[in-house]
Formats: C-alpha cells, sequence, structure tokens
C-alpha cells in the first residue's frame, strides 16, 4: 500500500503553512493597512490645511497691503472684511490699537474660516505721514 498525498515520512517537515501561520500573516497584513490608510487620510487633511492657511494668510496681506497703499492714517477700532482666495470666501477683521508712540498704529489682520477658526494672524504698523 502507498501512502496518501498529504502523508509525510518520518524526519520529513511537511509542505505549506498551518492555518495559525496564515491567520497571523493576515493580522500583521491588515494592521499594516490600517497604518497606511491613516497616515494617507492625515497627509490630505494637512494639505487642505495648508491651502486654506495659504489662502488666508493672502487675504491677510491684501487688505494690510491696501492700508499701507492707500496712505491714510487708521484709527483706532475694529472692521470686518470677506475676502475670496481659491473659490472660497473668508472672513476677517481688522483690529487697528494705539502705541506708545501716537504716530504709530498696530494693525492685526484676522482671518477665519467658515466655521470661525482663525487661521492666520498678520500684524502690521503704520505711521502717520
Amino acid at each position: 500500500m502507498r501512502p496518501g498525498p498529504g502523508w509525510a515520512a518520518p524526519g520529513h517537515a511537511g509542505r505549506g503553512f498551518t492555518l495559525l501561520e496564515v491567520l497571523v500573516a493576515l493580522a500583521i497584513v491588515a494592521i499594516a493597512l490600517g497604518a497606511g490608510l491613516r497616515a494617507a487620510g492625515v497627509l490630505t487633511d494637512n494639505a487642505q490645511r495648508l491651502g486654506d492657511v495659504v489662502a488666508a494668510q493672502w487675504c491677510a496681506d491684501n487688505q494690510l497691503t491696501g492700508l499701507r497703499l492707500s496712505r491714510a492714517f487708521p484709527g483706532i477700532g475694529d472692521a470686518d472684511f470677506s475676502c475670496e482666495q481659491l473659490g472660497r470666501t473668508y472672513s476677517g477683521k481688522l483690529l487697528t490699537r494705539p502705541t506708545p508712540n501716537p504716530s504709530f498704529r498696530r494693525v492685526d489682520a484676522v482671518v477665519s474660516d467658515e466655521a470661525g477658526h482663525v487661521l492666520v494672524t498678520l500684524s502690521t504698523v503704520l505711521t502717520r505721514l
């Protein structure tokens, strides 16, 4: 009588993997894929946030540059503005504050997203001409 196909002679290792080895390998692959997906999601979120911050910085810089070009000495107080960049609308506030020297004013441009989260704050000092 000849042995069946699943039979191994004494001293010979079986061919193939056991079910436990296959399950451990599958668990390792699943964990690695899950970590890769999470990392890809974080990169996507960071890229979106970076785009929002850059566009908000353009808005703030445009407002402060407009004040400098107007050559008008700003009064103390707050002023709202809105700006559209890259197809999105951002809301902002110009905060004008006095300085110890009455010939200077500090102006902060604070730009927020639609949810009201501050994305960027840019500051400058304007002088009386």
